[in-house]
């Protein structure tokens, strides 16, 4: 277990960055402006107009600042207002976007896409020695891995201006520092993962599986803090806004008002499937994600940790509890790009062939790019 080096995946992930970061270059210059604008966007937000499409080499860096990155980029720029929807971003990815902004040069939207990528690529290391660490350094199913894992079908979401790539390099690292038994570093992965995003407080119960796990009983109660961190960093944002505006549930409360019907998540699944049916568009999109990865989450279990696979569950089962009305499944094919635990079992599986895996998700992830890029309900 010990001797999985993460420096040994570096090339391989840098290869797979290279390649899709190139792809999603091409598309940029590409696919801007050949698919109709939907009614009522571009969509701007209080502080950050959003910018006219507009064709032309200029897209290279702008076509992913779309939907909530003009959120992302406002609170980097001008921070936090309490008469806003700002309080549902939280606050680690924003605070990095600021800190590199400073460098000359760069602007907001530069310093967005360089944390975003470095992010992205530190996922791609992070899942590669993950990979390696539990399937006896088979670096053919860590290479499987991280490819699919660049080309799920809204990957792109992880090189735009968008918190999935710190999220998803946090998470990584919190189950790489656990695994191998360094659990101060896992906390401290979790503390930045739960500062990320609301949903990293599915972390607290796959990382307390680990540390029931790990062979020295004596140190249990220490491994039990570490893995409850995730849920530290997000009361350390809570507390912020108690600090602030005395308002310590404002984040909860501005997210509630996107997604207000309250209901069981197995509700809420039965609900999107219907309207699937019933709908069609963006609503059989939804629901293919969601199917699809739950089918491959429940399906792959026993090529699993169990923790990897709770992990995916709760993070499907979180944003179900709370829904949009008219599409239950809202934004749940970007929550999904962050499911690593799908990319390892499309690695270790043997029923479908590897080139037909590679093409569907490449096709997917370049359809959805384009789509995104011109304000397509994918968000």
């Amino acid at each position: 277990m010990t001797d999985v080096r993460l420096r040994d995946g570096l090339r391989t992930c840098l290869l797979v960055f290279v390649a899709v970061r190139a792809g999603l270059f091409v598309l940029s210059v590409a696919g801007v402006g050949i698919v109709p604008l939907p009614p009522g966007q571009p969509t701007s937000v209080p502080g950050w107009p959003a910018n006219p499409i507009e064709t032309g080499f200029g897209n290279l860096f702008t076509a992913t600042e779309r939907q909530d990155a003009l959120w992302f980029l406002r609170i980097a720029a001008e921070g936090y207002r309490a008469d806003d929807l700002s309080a549902a971003f939280f606050p680690l990815y924003p605070m990095a976007v600021r800190i590199f902004a400073w460098l000359p040069g760069v602007g907001t939207l530069g310093a967005a896409l360089l944390v975003s990528n470095a992010a992205f690529l530190g996922s791609l290391v992070l899942l590669h020695g993950l990979a390696r660490l539990e399937f006896g350094r088979d670096r053919d199913v860590a290479d499987r891995a991280v490819r699919f894992a660049a080309l799920f079908p809204t990957a792109f979401f992880l090189m735009a201006p968008y918190s999935e790539s710190l999220f998803l390099c946090t998470t990584l690292g919190a189950f790489w520092f656990a695994r191998r038994d360094r659990w101060g570093l896992a906390a401290i992965a979790g503390v930045g993962a739960g500062l990320t995003r609301g949903v990293g407080l599915v972390l607290p119960l796959a990382l307390a599986f680990e540390a029931s796990r790990a062979p020295d009983v004596r140190r249990f109660a220490m491994r039990l803090a570490a893995a409850a961190a995730p849920a530290l960093g997000a009361g350390i944002y809570l507390g912020a806004w108690w600090r602030w505006a005395d308002a310590p549930l404002m984040p909860l409360e501005v997210q509630s008002s996107w997604r207000p019907e309250e209901t069981a998540p197995w509700s809420s699944f039965v609900k999107g499937v219907e309207f699937a049916v019933r709908y069609g568009g963006w609503s059989l999109v939804d629901a293919l994600f969601v199917i699809g990865v739950l089918v491959v989450l429940i399906a792959g279990a026993r090529l699993l940790r169990p923790s990897y696979t709770a992990y995916g569950l709760a993070s499907l089962a979180l944003p179900l509890f709370a829904t949009f009305p008219g599409r239950p499944f809202l934004s749940m094919p970007r929550f999904c790009a962050v499911l690593f635990p799908v990319a390892l079992v499309l690695a270790r599986q043997r029923l479908i062939p590897e080139p037909a895996v590679t093409a569907t998700l490449a096709a997917g992830w370049a359809i959805l790019a384009v789509l995104f890029m011109n304000w397509q309900y994918i968000f």
